[in-house]
């Protein structure tokens, strides 16, 4: 038997790259959003023949500052829905644009105009999500109430944040931990805290591979290349815990908002840590900065009498596929100049790789314990047309997120944080794979700290993960 519909209008789409083309065939299989027509609109349309077949509009156009209003008023009528997936297009301008016509909105990170992620004129404060993320949160509060807005809910951000959640609660039923309430919500910082959670990376080790090997000068990736350079580039960050000894000697604090999160002045792809997966054990990651690492910093973070008591150092360690890291060291060695060439891998991935993406908790009475998506691309590629494992990862993010704001239309600009991560996680189960929980003994080794004088020895310590 169908499901009743909770939403019938019409769908514009802004990006025509591997998640819009992962994501399409989704949204006309499933039953649950009517969709009246879709129109995507991209400036390059490449390999549109199939998606035509079933029903979709192809607008070739670039939305740029001056154009983007005038565009959208084309195709855009009140109570529609706006599905941002692009690059180089103003989340910020979308989402004011959604909430003056009354339509509903979604994107998957919060994205710059073109130039935005690179500009010499800012600097790395500037440059770093954090930024762009108040920049959001000045909006929200600027706009309140109104046509929802569900802002960077892919695979991470968005999908992870939920995730966690429910690798929090797992964790406490395990420890047979009580679940402190406030507000009739669950109190996230506190459960953390009482459970002795000192560390928590978004744990990611893609291990998908391609039949056709990676040519010099080109840039390989299971997902957005540009996505991946745009952030690869922009300063790594991290929600920084309370028990935190050593301030790392290129780390900043930054001068505005919660404050909850800290950048270093360097590259994110530049940054090895250690951090564990079920899908291979131990291994190295890039601390590659993502929205997650400061929404999450907001909603762990516990503070009494205006003094912070708890916060978990938390980011996100990415050990990409061969190709990708291949690409991304590649990249770095040529002193950033762009790839001559750039490759998201399709149907010429091999059969077998699996993209685990979780969260791992550390510190506790278990030591370590990760919750999460074992995805293969053999389960994608049974699903749904044009997946990999990674973007399926991501399309689930997006199609309950999108589920989400039509049953919850009128609450303004939202971020994974704010939602119930049991509705959203149930929309997104069946495109996630085997999706588990694995405890494990693994940790970094306890080593002496660099400014070190007391002899003592403390454990899940940020330099513990960064050093050689």
């Amino acid at each position: 038997m169908a499901k009743a519909s909770i939403f019938s209008g019409n769908l514009v789409v802004i990006g025509f790259g591997s998640i819009a083309r992962a994501t399409l065939p989704l949204l006309l299989q499933q039953d649950t959003l009517i969709l009246r027509t879709i129109t995507v609109i991209a400036p390059v349309l490449d390999q549109t023949s199939w998606f035509e077949a079933h029903g979709i509009t192809f607008i070739k156009a670039h939305l740029d500052e001056d154009n983007y209003e005038a565009l959208l008023d084309r195709y855009i009528d009140p109570g529609d829905f706006l599905l941002n997936l692009s690059v180089d297009v103003s989340s910020i301008a979308l989402m004011t644009y959604a909430a003056n016509a009354g339509v509903l909105y979604l994107d998957t990170c919060i994205e710059p105009w073109a130039g935005g992620y690179t500009d010499p004129t800012l600097s790395s404060e500037q440059r770093t999500n954090y930024a762009l993320r108040q920049q959001m949160l000045k909006l929200r509060k600027k706009l309140g109430k109104g046509p929802t807005a569900v802002v960077a809910h892919g695979a991470n951000p968005g999908l992870i944040s939920h995730l966690l959640k429910a690798g929090l609660m797992g964790l406490a039923d395990e420890l047979k931990h009580p679940v402190p309430v406030a507000n009739a919500h669950v109190d996230w910082a506190r459960l953390s805290m009482q459970m002795g959670v000192k560390v928590i990376h978004i744990a990611e080790h893609d291990t998908q591979r391609s039949t056709q090997p990676k040519k010099t000068g080109e840039f390989v990736n299971t997902w957005s290349v540009d996505g991946f350079i745009s952030e690869g580039g922009q300063p790594a960050e991290l929600a920084w815990g309370t028990h935190e000894r050593h301030w790392p000697p290129n780390a900043r604090r930054h001068r505005n908002g919660e404050k909850n999160a800290i950048y270093l002045d360097c590259p994110s792809a530049t940054v090895p840590v250690k951090t564990w997966t079920p899908v291979e054990g131990s291994c190295l990651g890039l601390l590659i900065t993502h929205h997650e690492t400061c929404s999450l910093a907001d909603c762990l973070t516990l503070r009494e009498n205006g003094h912070v008591i708890y916060r978990p150092t938390l980011h996100y360690a990415y050990r990409c596929c061969d190709d990708a890291l291949l690409s991304i060291h590649e990249l770095i060695g040529n002193n950033w100049q762009h790839p001559r060439s750039k490759r998201v891998m399709g149907h010429e991935v091999a059969d077998g790789g699996i993209d685990a993406l979780g969260v791992l908790l550390m510190g506790h009475a278990l030591n370590a314990y990760w919750f999460g998506s074992m995805l293969s691309v053999d389960q994608a590629r049974a699903l749904l047309p044009f997946n990999t494992a990674t973007s399926l990862q991501v399309v689930a993010g997006v199609f309950a997120g999108m589920v989400w704001a039509v049953r919850n239309p009128d609450q303004g600009i939202v971020e994974a944080e704010d939602m119930d991560h049991t509705h959203v996680l149930d929309a997104a189960y069946p495109y996630l794979g085997l999706v588990l929980a694995r405890q494990t003994d693994w940790r970094p080794a306890i080593t002496a700290l660099p400014d070190q004088r007391d002899g003592i020895e403390y454990p899940w310590q940020f330099a513990q993960f960064t050093e050689a």
